[in-house]
């Protein structure tokens, strides 16, 4: 894979989050990095992959590493650690294991698994050196195992000297170190220990069965089991041999419930120690390792393995889960990254190397953070958040000769947005811009050159042409998108449009409303509609704001130039006070001189489309009123250029002073 360029974190119980995007904008992937610092409101976080400072985590469970899983119904609900139930709303956790004491028959280990069935959302499992499992998240525990560990076992040779002592002192010291529930059968639980034994049940914990492979031995640790999603008979074994003083990469497979395994590891080269392998839930076959040093992924079970590593640091990767369209991994640096949106990588055919539009995830339109804020300081790293758009990513087979091409459509074949490989970005004038240059994202551009390629829409129609980009006090360090100029794309089905060496792609785009808006779909029609009416608007009157602008600042130096003829400085000043009329009624004072009409129109834009509701019937009202204004003011504004400054720049050039230029009048 040649994709991105950053990894990230996820799914542990104090971390900070750090987002990253690659610089082709392929496959981006976030980090939380996280280590616990207690008795603060906020965490300070280390990891392997920086140190960042962020106040949105908070520490559960009250350890410093471990396992954690929320309630699946209730999600305040959250346990983990060795072992706690803690309540989000109250911030308070309460030991919950089924052996308060530890006991001669009870062994633990620091990261024991914690896991809830994925069939039924009210059953918990927990591993000690037996499985336990509860229905009430703790209250009262169940055995349902006898103890899974090698009663006895031969000592390694890689001890070497110390294995007399060693002999002396050798007693039962297996525990359960990977559950894993079936999601196709309730009744089905594997179990990895970590001396090397993997056993299974098929009837809920009644019995058991050894299925480990035969040339398992007892320093080997099952480090990860992963069951099937598609077939019952089917699971997975990660196993770390890093003991062993065997650095070679372990992954096996069966597909008939432990009877029989094959290794499967085949472009995973030496030195990369499995701790980790998934399965993805959607694509049968897609299986993703987690290494020593990185991330692997196959697309044909495990058959072979690419480096998935991307941007990732060289770091142990201890755990990776799929989380919806996402591919979330730890690190032993007590990191977490996350690959986003990975539905291309489920589309991808090794076999198929042409051109190649994939189908998008569904967006969803959410809106950033409205409050008013400003950056951390630039040397201090911050978290983001996911890309803000509808993610659109593309295959080239080479190097595209012409541009590149992709329009969005909406349900009646309407062009919604078009992009152009060829398009020249519209950037801010620094000489105007009122806030540091740092904060503003950079233009994207459609890549033309051979691999992966991920492009973002912002889920807005075409910007009002030629508008000098606009920057709102809400803003984010590099990534502060300017205002935008055209409406939201509404809620509902789209069609995406690739164009390369003559040939189209075409792909279904959904777009979803955030799920946490409940306004309705006819209120947000409203909303798209007046819009739409004052988006047309601003199309109209933009090109004769810009004139007006241009005449106004042209007249300010010849005003100045001519103060010392009264005579000249006298008909400025005429012409001056016509053209206040297209003002605001009270000016601001140093403000620049605007289009009053378009002033409005952008202002009442930008309160319709700054919350997903119905417009107010205030709002309603003054588009109303503005509406009625608009044909006046350009036959007004069409007398002025045709009329009034003609015979200025007459009287102008009679004086012997430049005149007032503008394009045809409009």
């Amino acid at each position: 894979m040649n994709g991105g360029k950053t990894w990230s974190s996820w799914y542990n119980q104090s971390t900070a989050q750090l987002y990253h995007v690659s610089a082709d904008n392929t496959f981006p992937y976030r980090l939380y990095s996280g280590q616990q610092e207690s008795g603060s409101v906020g965490i300070k976080s280390r990891g392997d992959d920086g140190e960042i400072t962020f106040r949105d985590w908070k520490p559960v469970a009250a350890e410093e590493y471990g396992y954690v899983v929320a309630d699946p119904l209730d999600p305040e609900i959250i346990i983990g650690g060795k072992l706690t139930r803690f309540d989000r709303r109250t911030g308070q956790g309460q030991n919950i294991l089924p052996v308060p004491v530890q006991t001669e028959d009870f062994r633990m280990i620091r990261t024991e698994p914690v896991v809830f069935s994925p069939l039924d959302p009210h059953l918990l499992f927990f591993a000690s050196n037996t499985l336990w499992q509860t229905r009430d998240r703790g209250d009262h525990w169940e055995t349902i195992s006898p103890d899974l560990s090698r009663p006895n076992y031969e000592l390694p040779a890689t001890i070497g000297k110390y294995k007399e002592d060693a002999t002396k002192q050798a007693h039962r010291r297996g525990v359960i170190y990977s559950v894993a529930p079936s999601p196709v059968d309730a009744n089905r639980i594997w179990c990895g220990t970590d001396d090397g034994l993997i056993r299974l049940t098929t009837d809920g914990g009644k019995t058991w069965t050894n299925v480990t492979p035969p040339n398992i031995s007892a320093w080997q640790k099952i480090s990860l089991i992963e069951a099937g999603h598609f077939d019952a008979n089917t699971a997975y074994a990660a196993v770390n041999t890093l003991r062993m003083d065997d650095l070679r990469p372990h992954i096996f497979a069966t597909h008939d419930s432990g009877k029989t395994w094959t290794e499967i590891v085949n472009g995973i080269p030496a030195g990369q120690i499995v701790n980790a392998v998934r399965e993805d839930p959607e694509r049968k076959g897609l299986l993703f390792a987690g290494t020593e040093k990185g991330v692997y992924v196959s697309f044909d079970d495990g058959a072979n393995w690419e480096s998935l590593r991307l941007n990732l640091p060289a770091t142990s990767v201890r755990d990776l889960i799929v989380k919806s369209d996402d591919l979330v991994v730890a690190t032993h640096g007590r990191g977490f990254w996350i690959l986003d949106n990975i539905t291309p990588v489920r589309q991808l055919n090794r076999n198929y190397l042409d051109d190649l539009l994939f189908k998008p995830q569904t967006a969803l339109r959410v809106r950033a953070n409205l409050n008013t804020d400003t950056p951390l300081p630039p040397d201090e790293p911050a978290g983001e958040n996911p890309p803000d758009g509808a993610m659109i990513d593309y295959f080239l087979s080479k190097d595209a000769t012409g541009p590149v091409t992709i329009e969005i459509k909406d349900g009646k074949d309407q062009l919604v947005r078009k992009y152009s490989s060829a398009d020249k970005p519209l950037e801010a004038n620094p000489k105007r811009l009122r806030i540091p240059s740092y904060w503003i994202r950079l233009p994207q551009s459609l890549s033309t050159k051979a691999g992966m390629h991920r492009f973002l829409w912002d889920m807005h129609y075409t910007p009002v042409p030629n508008v000098e980009p606009e920057f709102p006090m809400t803003a984010t360090y590099r990534n502060t998108a300017p205002e935008a100029t055209s409406p939201w794309a509404p809620p509902g089905n789209y069609t995406v449009m690739l164009t390369v060496g003559g040939k189209t792609f075409s792909q279904p785009l959904t777009i979803e409303m955030d799920p946490r808006v409940k306004t309705s779909a006819a209120d947000l029609q409203q909303q798209f509609n007046l819009s739409w009416k004052l988006y047309q608007l601003r199309l109209k009157l933009a090109p004769i704001g810009k004139k007006f602008g241009d005449v106004a600042e042209q007249l300010t130096k010849l005003k100045a130039k001519a103060a010392e003829r009264p005579d000249v400085t006298q008909k400025l000043e005429a012409f001056a006070q016509v053209l206040t009329n297209f003002g605001p009624p009270h000016p601001r004072p140093g403000a620049p001189p605007s289009l009053f009409v378009l002033e409005s129109t952008t202002r009442l834009f930008n309160e319709i489309q700054g919350a997903d509701a119905a417009p107010t019937a205030a709002v309603k009202t003054a588009v109303a009123d503005l509406d009625a204004k608009v044909e006046p003011m350009m036959n007004a504004w069409q007398k002025l250029i045709e009329s009034d400054l003609t015979a200025l720049n007459q009287q102008l050039k009679q004086a012997g002073f430049p005149e007032i230029k503008t394009e045809s009048s409009s």
